[in-house]
């Protein structure tokens, strides 16, 4: 084709519509009116051959080419931006929203600081917290650019994610002090009492279920909870223990840490994010600040 005909500011607003799936929130989010944001989707889906957008129930989906073009508009429009203005600016100045997508474990610890340490070194970045969904999807919304940063436990190495490790942690129990268990505390004292399940996807079993299943051994769920940060409070008044990473407990006074009494394993972070995004300034800021809060 002639590129000399193509508009680039086009780009830029098919990459809008295709993140939000919506004329009217696009329009919103490039400053536009709508029906300018509905003749640059028409100009899209001429230039591209594809509806791009189609309708739905009640909501507007991307089409598989419309799919398909999202990561690549991405580092295409990364890179002209390099191009372009290359000039790094202060921290002081910048004005960037970043989404970070982490489970509750890390974000209990960290976001406070994090939020801190932002305004007096980058007071413009604000911020977005997503919950994470799993290694796959993360690594996926890294790509198609619906991520900025992602803390989690990645599957493997990915050539367009820049992946960093944080930190290993392991398990400890956790129970409330003058629990009956602690006396003489072994494995069937800590069977004896029904335990605390964190789980996002709300399943009542995990692998450490398993691991009892080989020894012969079971043990009753009391409760199951989609949140590590719930999990404190209930444990004060009741007779339930709970399996919880170190650092929650560490430096809580209320509760009582003990090891768990059969080898259990531990997991480990990484920090990632696209490598389309190596020269943005803000990010990387944000990504040393998790780095230093989490080692």
């Amino acid at each position: 084709m002639n590129l000399r005909g193509l508009d680039l500011n086009l780009l830029v607003i098919l990459d809008a519509l295709l993140d939000e799936a919506h004329v009217s929130r696009a329009a919103d989010r490039l400053n536009l009116s709508q029906p300018a944001a509905s003749a640059a989707l028409q100009r899209c889906r001429h230039l591209f051959r594809d509806e791009l957008l189609e309708r739905g129930r009640g909501t507007m989906r991307l089409t598989p080419k419309a799919e398909a073009l999202r990561a690549p508009l991405k580092s295409l429009l990364a890179g002209i931006g390099d191009l372009v203005d290359p000039e790094e600016p202060s921290l002081s100045d910048l004005r960037q929203t970043l989404r970070i997508s982490m489970a509750d474990y890390p974000a209990i610890l960290i976001t406070g600081p994090l939020q801190r340490a932002l305004q007096s070194s980058a007071p413009g970045i604000d911020l977005i917290i997503q919950p994470w969904h799993g290694a796959e999807a993360a690594a996926s919304a890294l790509i198609a650019g619906t991520t900025d940063i992602a803390i989690s436990v990645f599957s493997g190495a990915d050539d367009d994610i820049h992946q960093q490790d944080l930190l290993t942690e392991h398990y400890v129990l956790a129970l409330r002090a003058g629990h009956p268990a602690v006396e003489g505390f072994d494995l069937d004292r800590w069977l004896a009492f029904p335990h605390i399940l964190v789980s996002g996807k709300g399943e009542a079993r995990s692998p450490l279920d398993t691991d009892l299943a080989r020894i012969g051994r079971t043990r009753r769920i009391g409760l199951v909870l989609p949140s590590f940060g719930l999990v404190p409070p209930l444990l004060h008044g009741s007779d339930m223990i709970a399996m919880l990473p170190s650092r929650i407990v560490a430096d809580r006074q209320d509760l009582i840490s003990l090891p768990v009494p059969i080898a259990a394993a531990g997991f480990s972070l990484q920090l990632g994010w696209h490598r389309r995004r190596t020269k943005d300034a803000g990010l990387r800021h944000v990504a040393d600040l998790l780095a230093q809060l989490l080692r």
